[in-house]
């Protein structure tokens, strides 16, 4: 049974990502007028801004692409919508868990509360009514946690080939 599933996440901007961009803009725009009525250098730092503006809108907008086929499960980076990057190639054999955060499958791999401390990666949306799943597999012999959207499709095709790693979001706590 070969397939293939792609789920595109888009990165939801956080309040002060928000609050430092209006920032860097408005500083842009009175470093501009200040360099047109005082001094012409001035205008230089209006330019460095709007080039940091840049810079920051680049590496600030993040999607993210989730690829699963057959038992190899792929996360993507897309940067300012024109740069991708593969962050982690990953067999789905070497799973341990797939579970809604707040499941007691990947209790132990909390940040709180937890007994086992494993790197991090989040990968989610950040969208408050999308609900995020916690993936505990091994990557290069190292065990690692990730946080990601997945859709039903993907979670029904990995319990079809892991029935007793993966649970699913229907046993609300």
């Amino acid at each position: 049974m070969d397939y293939k599933m792609v789920k595109e996440v888009h990165r939801r901007m956080k309040a002060s990502t928000k609050i430092l961009k209006g920032t860097m803009a408005v500083l842009c725009v009175l470093f501009l007028l200040a360099g047109i009525a005082l001094d012409r250098g001035m205008m230089l730092l209006s330019f460095l801004m709007a080039g940091m503006y840049f810079l920051f809108e680049f590496y600030v907008v993040k999607d993210y692409e989730y690829v699963m086929e057959g038992d190899r499960f792929t996360v993507t980076v897309i940067h300012g919508k024109r740069r991708r990057k593969e962050v982690h190639g990953l067999d789905l054999k070497n799973l341990e868990a797939v579970a809604p955060h707040w499941h007691e499958a990947v209790a132990k791999y909390r940040i709180q509360g937890g007994a086992e401390r494993l790197p991090k990666y989040d990968y989610t949306s950040y969208e408050p009514n999308v609900p995020y799943y916690t993936m505990v597999i091994l990557e290069n012999q190292k065990k690692i946690k990730l946080l990601l959207d997945l859709s039903e499709e993907m979670l029904h095709a990995m319990k079809q080939r892991n029935p007793q790693k993966v649970f699913m979001q229907d046993y609300e706590k």
